[in-house]
């Protein structure tokens, strides 16, 4: 049966959910509260030609986001141009530096020079990863989680021994290798599952295989293309987008949602998809009665980190500056510490440098370069302009040191921070968190946020808080599992 479904948010898990509960012959509207599509991987340009995105930049499993393309009878390479990064990327070390090559070959190469025998090691630590990714992306990450019994089946049993739930990414990692920068090269994709290696189940080295094996690639014309392109398509499925639109409640029935609050208009729906921040949804859009889950519940949960990041205009190219810089000088146990222990503001921290203009240069005038500054950071610290300038000075001597650069301060173009406060007030996000929830084994499948409000039959939650987990490729999972709950009802 035809069903009027709002969904709240424009981000990747909102543009899925709207364009599959579209194609299943509903009638679809986004509400997105800001004046431009895509909620953390939006995008804007400057009156003096540099455009940034606000949010993702690593480009990984690029089979998984052309799974969507496909469900629609498209392919990425209908809306946008995918480039190869070779190297993927660089990482600094206090003793020099290392370059991944796109070319898996080389990058063998690389580890044997590095440590004896360790081309060999990789090649079974990518065969098992290649085993958990091909699994775990395919079966694993594209259950509701209402019940464990989802999980139950043979092949799920037969493999479930060789998904390494039980063992921890720390260890994991040294059973393979000794050298510290290639256990530092290992560990570094699972930063972008917001938790401290030791915290993360060994099933995440399919992230090794998703990023290093099947490659890094760049969007001709940034993120904002893969925003805009499943904006086309949800709207050519028959979604309705409402920019501009902030929900400031949802109104209950009867235990149904039956209609919602925008910009003080009631909107009758007949059910609604929640793509907005979980904890905000819950707290500040429904009655109490109607939660899931109370401040208790979110105070104990495990945050992926927030972030301090500065969108950088500078009037002159850079020199030794790659599409994407690690700076690893510093200890990575030190900064997790720092961030998920600690909760404070890092002493010696680590962080990200991506110069998209290497690539694209259509994102920069003639002869400048486009750069963004990105260090992780606890959720829930204390914002302010003074520490934000503390850590911009920091970083930018950093960035001089290995790219052999003086004055770079005196050739900014622009510059923009982006932080806590921010997060907080553009995505109404929990803590001013980033990345949503940390993807660690209790805080995994069915122990993450419900993807269905237990009490009210007709609500359903997705994105990075819940099911399967934070991300931009589990977020368009997320979306479509989503859309196919809703429509059951």
């Amino acid at each position: 049966m035809r069903k009027k479904i709002a969904i709240i948010g424009s981000g990747f898990s909102g543009l899925s959910a709207a364009a599959y509960a579209s194609k299943l012959g509903n009638e679809v509207h986004i509400f997105e509260k800001n004046k431009t599509l895509g909620g953390r991987a939006r995008s804007f340009s400057t009156d003096n030609g540099y455009t940034f995105d606000m949010g993702p930049s690593w480009y990984w499993m690029p089979d998984i986001i052309e799974n969507f393309f496909n469900d629609f009878g498209k392919s990425a390479s209908d809306f946008y141009e995918l480039i190869p990064l070779n190297p993927q990327f660089e990482m600094v070390f206090s003793d020099g530096t290392m370059e991944i090559p796109q070319d898996y070959e080389e990058m063998r190469n690389l580890f044997e020079q590095t440590e004896k025998s360790a081309a060999k090691r990789l090649d079974d630590f990518m065969k098992d990863a290649q085993y958990k990714y091909e699994f775990g992306m395919k079966d694993f990450v594209n259950k509701p989680c209402h019940s464990w019994f989802e999980f139950v089946s043979p092949t799920i049993a037969k493999s479930a021994l060789k998904m390494d739930l039980l063992s921890n990414f720390h260890q994991f990692v040294r059973k393979y290798f000794s050298n510290q920068k290639l256990i530092t090269l290992m560990e570094f994709p699972v930063i972008f599952l917001g938790a401290a290696p030791k915290d993360i189940p060994a099933l995440y080295s399919l992230m090794n295989y998703g990023g290093y094996k099947l490659g890094t690639w760049y969007p001709m014309g940034g993120f904002i293309k893969i925003i805009e392109a499943m904006a086309q398509i949800a709207t050519e499925q028959g979604t309705k987008i409402h920019l501009n639109s902030n929900v400031e409640k949802i109104i209950v029935k009867d235990k149904k949602t039956s209609a919602i609050i925008v910009n003080g208009e009631k909107i009758e729906f007949d059910s609604v998809i929640a793509s907005s921040d979980y904890q905000h949804t819950e707290n500040k859009l429904l009655s109490e009665e109607y939660r899931n889950y109370d401040e208790n519940y979110w105070k104990k949960k495990t945050f992926a980190p927030s972030c301090l990041i500065f969108y950088l205009g500078f009037k002159e190219k850079i020199p030794n500056l790659r599409h994407h810089t690690l700076f690893f000088e510093n200890d990575l146990d030190l900064h997790t510490k720092e961030i998920y222990e600690d909760k404070k503001w890092p002493s010696r921290p680590l962080f990200y440098a991506c110069c998209p203009s290497k690539t694209d240069e259509n994102l920069a005038p003639e002869n400048c370069e486009n750069v963004f500054l990105l260090m992780p950071i606890a959720t829930g610290i204390q914002d302010s302009e003074e520490m934000r300038e503390k850590y911009f000075y920091e970083m930018i001597e950093r960035l001089e040191k290995h790219t052999k650069t003086t004055q770079l301060i005196s050739k900014l173009d622009y510059k923009k921070s982006y932080c806590i406060d921010d997060f907080i007030n553009d995505y109404n996000a929990y803590e001013g968190n980033a990345y949503g929830l940390a993807n660690t084994l209790p805080q995994t499948a069915v122990l993450k946020p419900a993807l269905r409000n237990k009490k009210i039959k007709n609500l359903f939650y997705t994105g990075q808080l819940t099911v399967p987990g934070p991300g931009v490729p589990p977020s368009i999972i997320s979306g479509k599992i989503a859309a196919t709950e809703a429509h059951k009802i």
